[in-house]
Order: structure tokens, then sequence, then C-alpha cells
């Protein structure tokens, strides 16, 4: 049986009272059903709101299932939090260094860590309505709040009552891979599901894994007060990221006090009366990091688990249930969406995936995900965003490459701002100025990076977007600066020697 909705949910206070109100409201009483639906979506979280929503507001019967919390992770226990902490943690960090930095007053005494975790629960109680039960019913769509399965190819069942439909979305996302760790479970860990639940501080904070997730809380934790040790097994952070912007994130965090260990197993957890640590083996010595808190961020997993795939003829896999380039599984009335079928496992890929859904299930569209134009951002500080292709993925593709890079130390706003260490790197097609792909490590980049994205989705080269005009001073004129570098290549001595010829005619 699942968990009881509240249980992701600590603690029980007047803010998270009013979040479960919304996303799992403890009197729902489910609706009866219509003999048959339109569309059926399995899961509530990003893809399954949208496609319900999007559905529903077309016209169709829709009905929407979900055996947990409306919103999934992305409210809960994801985004929403972790962005409330990571914004009070910036704020630390910038009275912390006000008077060395900007002459402004001394910051003294701890802050008060309890009041950052109430705002960030106050705030997602609020975000919540969006997402929550009531406003879905609103808009036409009967809401069922139970486990639901396939009973067969079409026909979902929830808690014994059953839904007949014409088509489905499967929208069940993931949840946290938790690697196999001796004594990990006897110690105790957090992961992002329970990790927001915290109204205390954790003196020493001992993270696994260094991906976004990771990385994005490592460094919250050091800004708040924690002592932070942060275990990777690869060589690097943020593998999937450039390694030069990683780069500058690592030391970003080390210069935050987190204390990173790389190239290092964690071998067994192990528990000294009320302290735990992690037992590390490092180039075959082993050392302990002691920890009052640990959390687990070593990626995610699909929830495939008790749907009744089967039942409906949808096969699925490790990486979650198999679809094609129009989103479909393998039974053509079924479709999939979001983590719990994509390798991008960010909520603006459910979004965009469960748009296309729609179209190709409800009106024969030829949709396909792979012309989606994906950019990611890795909310550390600075923020590293990227969309495109990366430079492996475009050389794999067959283009030849151009590639530009403009530090942000060019940028007069960033050297004002004190936020210089970071940098725009755009891949060009040889001979073009076609943008293939592009990184972006500065402090808001994931506000700055869909400029870059529109180009690219509307064909706007990078001499375009050097031809507009940008407010002076901005961070984002290191696009412009970019544009220029281009022009200026385009210079070559040939080109060079005309021009001195044509000027000099004119003498």
């Amino acid at each position: 049986m699942p968990d009881p909705p509240a249980a992701r949910i600590e603690p029980l206070d007047e803010f998270n009272l009013r979040l479960l109100e919304n996303v799992h409201p403890p009197e729902w009483v489910n609706p009866a059903p219509k003999p048959r639906y339109h569309l059926v979506v399995i899961g509530a979280g990003t893809g399954g709101l949208v496609s319900a929503a999007a559905a529903a507001g077309l016209g169709a019967k829709v009905a929407l299932v979900e055996r947990h919390l409306m919103g999934g992770d992305c409210l809960n226990v994801g985004c929403v939090p972790s962005k409330g902490i990571i914004r009070a943690a910036r704020a630390w960090r910038e009275a912390a260094r006000a008077r060395a930095e900007f002459g402004g007053p001394m910051a003294e005494g701890a802050g008060d860590f309890p009041a950052v975790m109430a705002r960030m629960r106050r705030l997602r109680a609020g975000i919540s309505r969006i997402d929550g039960a009531p406003r879905f019913r609103d808009l036409g769509v009967d809401v069922f709040l139970g486990a639901g399965r396939f009973a067969g190819p079409d026909t979902v069942e929830v808690d014994g009552t059953l839904l007949r439909f014409r088509r489905a979305i499967i929208a069940t996302g993931g949840r946290p891979a938790v690697p196999p760790i001796p004594g990990l479970a006897d110690v105790g860990y957090l992961t992002n599901e329970s990790v927001f639940g915290l109204t205390e501080l954790p003196r020493r904070f001992a993270v696994i894994g260094g991906g976004p997730i990771g990385c994005e809380l490592a460094q919250a934790f050091a800004r708040l007060g924690s002592t932070v040790t942060l275990v990777e097994r690869g060589p690097r952070l943020l593998a999937r990221d450039d390694p030069d912007a990683a780069a500058i994130v690592e030391r970003a965090m080390a210069d935050d006090g987190v204390a990173i260990v790389r190239n290092a197993a964690v071998r067994r957890a192990e528990r000294d009366g009320s302290t735990g640590a992690l037992v590390v083996e490092r180039d075959g010595l082993e050392a302990r990091v002691e920890a009052d808190a640990i959390l687990v961020a070593t990626g995610r997993t699909p929830n495939v688990e008790g749907l009744g795939l089967g039942a409906a003829g949808v096969g699925h896999a490790q990486g979650g249930v198999a679809v094609d380039d129009r989103l479909c599984t393998s039974n053509p009335r079924v479709f999939a969406v979001g983590d719990v079928s994509s390798r991008l496992r960010f909520t603006h890929n459910s979004d965009a995936q469960a748009r296309i859904a729609i179209q190709n299930a409800l009106f024969f569209g030829r949709a396909r995900a792979s012309r989606l134009v994906m950019p990611w951002c890795t909310y550390t500080s600075p923020e590293v965003a990227h969309v495109g292709l990366g430079e492996r993925e475009a050389r794999e593709a067959g283009h030849a490459l151009e590639t530009l890079t403009v530090p942000l130390a060019e940028v007069d706003r960033a050297v004002l701002d004190g936020e210089g260490a970071g940098f725009f790197r755009v891949h060009l097609k040889r001979g073009t100025d076609r943008i293939l792909g592009a990184t972006l490590v500065a402090e808001h980049a994931g506000e700055m990076i869909g400029e870059i994205g529109v180009a690219i989705v509307n064909g706007v080269g990078l001499a375009g977007i050097g031809r507009a005009i940008h407010p002076y001073p901005t961070q984002a004129e290191v696009f412009r600066k970019a544009a220029d570098a281009w022009r200026r290549g385009k210079l070559t001595p040939g080109v060079r020697g005309a021009l001195r010829l044509f000027f000099r005619a004119f003498r």
C-alpha cells in the first residue's frame, strides 16, 4: 500500500495543513465516474496537470488520478521548496559578505534556520492552490485521489472504481534512487522527499552525490551554517555539464565552505550513539565523514511499480515506460510523459512533453519529442544553464563546430555586481552563425538562457542576437559581445586588405 499522503509532508503546521487542503484534501470524495473518458491521466505532477488542464480546456472529458500529492515532486519536494531555501541561503551569503565587498554593515550572530523553513512552507502553501484538487475540479476535471492501476488496455482502476478511456497518459514521475550502502538505513538518511521537513539546521551535513540536487543543497546548507561534506564517486561534479562550468561551481562551493571529496566511494554508514558517519574509500584508503544528517542525491528512478502495465500491454524497462518519438507506448491508446519515460528529468520537459502527448493522443498529431530544444539549469551560485547541443553531442551528430567563449569578467555589469566568475560559451555550425547549443555560467543564468533558446527555435543566428540592442549595463550583454566576437572573426586578412584598399580610395 502507498504511504499516506501526509507522510511526505512535515511538520504538520498551519502552512503544511493548508498545503494538504489543496494537494490532497483530507475530506475529498471522488466523483462518480463517467461512462467513458476521452482521457485518463495517471499522476498529477507537472506532466499530468498540464495534460489534464489542456484536454479539459479543449472540451474533453478528463479524469486525473493521484495517489499521493497533486503537484508532484516539483511543488511538494522539489523545485518549489528547494528554490525557497536557495534564495534564503543567498541572502545569508550576501549579508555575510556585505561589509568586506560592499562596505555594508557587519552581519553578526547566527541566522534563524526555522524561519527559513517556515517561509518556504508558507510560500509553498500559497503556490499550491494552482496545482490543487479544488482548482482542477473547477476546470472540469474529475479528480480521483487514490492508487490507480491499469485493469485492461482501455481501463484504469482506482480503489475499486473503473475508469474507461479512449486515451490515457502515464505521468507518474520518479523517486530518489538510493544506493545499497550497508548500514545506511540503520543510520538514517534524507532525500529530496524528506530534507524539506527539517526544522533544525544540521551542524554537520553529509551529501552523497555531486549532481544538481546534491550541489544545490550542499551549497545552500553551507551558506546557512552547516559544516558540509559532499562525496562524489566520479572525477568531477555536475558530470552532464561543461567541465569548465563545473569547475567554477566547485570553486564557488569550496569558497562557501563545502568540503568536496571526489573519486570516492561510500563503503558503509555507521552510528556511534547519536552520531552518524559515512566510511568513504578514496585511493585505497578509508576515512570517516561525521554527520548529523545525511542527504542521498544519487539520481532518480521512474515510478512504474504497481501500475498494472502488463494488463495494459505497456512495455517498460529499467529506464521507465518505453515510448516512441510521439510519446506513444506499445499500447496505441496509452502515452507517457515526464520522468517516468524520459531521460531529461526536468519540470519544464514534463510540461513540454504533455503538450506533445495531447496533440498526438487526442488529435492524431505527429508532434515529436526529438524536436524539442530543451534548456536546463542547475541553481547553484553561480548558476549553470544550457540549451541545445553540447560540444560532444554536436560532434557526434556530425556537425563541424566553431566555439566562442566570452568570460563574464569582460561584462561591466557582472564586474560591478561582483559576479564575474562565469562565462558564455556558444557552439556554432562552422562557417555560419547558426547556434547549435550554448552554456552560460552566471548568477542568473536560468533567467538569461531563454534568449538563446528562442533564437535556436526560431532560426535566429548569433548575428541576429547581436543586432538586437541590449540595455547597458546588464549581464545579458554577454550575448552581444559573443556576436561581436563572431563578426570580428569574419575579418580575415583578405577582407582586411580589401577594406584598406576601399578606404584608401576615399582619402
